[in-house]
């Protein structure tokens, strides 16, 4: 069997307040309080402060001078912004992974295979968690540490899901548009680098 996986503390505090945001606990512009969320979770205020930071590098959160951290006020630009680096990473990733894949799509198939049922079921939590676990199978598969890495610390999942939930940036059909991506690993498409960053790419939210 497979051990669990043991999160830290701060990665704990990290994905607490992440959730939060995503689930919409704290609005846009809404005031996070760090001695809160410390008492809340029964932890000292020093964990929470780490977790803000982390999260002010990802541009979810803001803090000024006497007026304490807040959620951002993102726009459809501000979500935008990360779809270019991230196409540009899975466009490399493709392209070593090809080999790889164009063997076994295995670890890419069991996504496609929930997207279908959360589409017919309009499960968005569902086709944020696919979607994402998708892409990052498809970067894992690279082989590249470093690619794997810097795609990670973008928060991809958190972005995927505020696109979702904020903007309303839902597709007809994730289950298909992935399908298709399979397809083209598994025919040893040529093209595969330039195909997956248009897929990314068109996953965009538009300003």
């Amino acid at each position: 069997m497979t051990p669990p996986v043991v999160h830290s503390l701060r990665e704990q505090i990290h994905e607490h307040i992440v959730d939060g945001i995503v689930s919409g606990r704290w609005k846009p512009g809404e005031r996070i309080v760090e001695r809160r969320i410390a008492a809340e979770l029964e932890v000292s205020q020093t964990p929470v402060r780490e977790a803000l930071r982390e999260l002010e590098g990802l541009r979810l959160i803001e803090s000024a001078p006497n007026k304490g951290v807040r959620v951002r006020e993102l726009s459809a630009a501000d979500l935008e912004e990360i779809y270019p680096v991230r196409a540009g990473l899975e466009q490399i990733a493709a392209e070593l992974a090809a080999p790889l894949l164009a063997e076994d799509t295995s670890a890419l198939r069991p996504h496609v295979e929930a997207l279908y049922a959360a589409d017919r079921e309009s499960d968005g939590e569902a086709q944020v968690r696919h979607t994402v676990g998708f892409h990052r199978e498809l970067v894992r598969a690279s082989g590249n540490s470093v690619l794997l890495h810097t795609w990670e610390s973008l928060g991809i999942e958190v972005w995927t899901a505020l696109s979702i939930r904020w903007l309303g940036t839902r597709q007809q059909s994730y289950a298909e548009e992935h399908q298709a991506v399979v397809e083209a690993f598994e025919r040893r498409d040529p093209d595969i680098g330039p195909l997956v960053k248009r897929h990314v790419l068109g996953c965009a939210p538009r300003a």
